[in-house]
């Protein structure tokens, strides 16, 4: 539980400098913790103890946005990374670029998968579908319910499997 060597402490502080610089996002304290609890790196307490100390150090930087903390690497945490990144072993950067890379490709397929509603008259809304593909419009939608809770259901619904809304729409269209 504590840390046998400096070496430990300092790849460990590595460790966190990496998982930041990777992010293309600012990450808040409880998807690093996250990350790192669930990934076995190191446990709870010294994830807050090192995340600190990086700050206090000026490694990395934290600031509150909309309710939420977000850690981002400073420029003197990118120089001692790419100075010491050796230290972090090859199958640990490897694994953390895949896990990062999965999770960059499940964001882009949420962008890329819209349903919005806005309200047009005192019972009506209007719901937005879209299927977006590469900057391509594949499919696009737009329905008039009677409430928001209607509106709000259906873009749920549209958000959580598009692909099969889709064909339904689509082999309804067909036949």
């Amino acid at each position: 539980m504590f840390i046998d060597s400096t070496e430990e402490l300092a790849q460990n502080k590595l460790l966190l400098l990496y998982i930041i610089d990777k992010s293309d996002a600012p990450l808040t304290n409880g998807e690093i913790t996250e990350f790192v609890l669930e990934n076995n790196y190191m446990n709870y307490f010294l994830v807050q103890q090192f995340l600190s100390e990086l700050i206090k150090s000026k490694f990395i930087e934290y600031t509150k946005k909309e309710g939420k903390e977000r850690y981002t690497i400073l420029k003197k945490g990118k120089l001692t990374l790419n100075y010491f990144i050796n230290k972090i072993p090859n199958e640990v950067k490897k694994d953390i670029d895949i896990k990062f890379q999965v999770k960059k490709e499940e964001i882009e397929r949420e962008t890329q998968i819209i349903g919005d509603y806005y309200k047009k008259g005192k019972n009506e809304y209007v719901v937005n579908l879209k299927l977006v593909e590469k900057d391509s419009t594949l499919f696009s939608l737009y329905l008039n319910v009677v409430s928001s809770q209607q509106a709000k259901m259906i873009c749920d619904n549209w958000k959580s499997s598009p692909d099969k809304v889709y064909q339904e729409i689509l082999n309804t269209l067909i036949k």
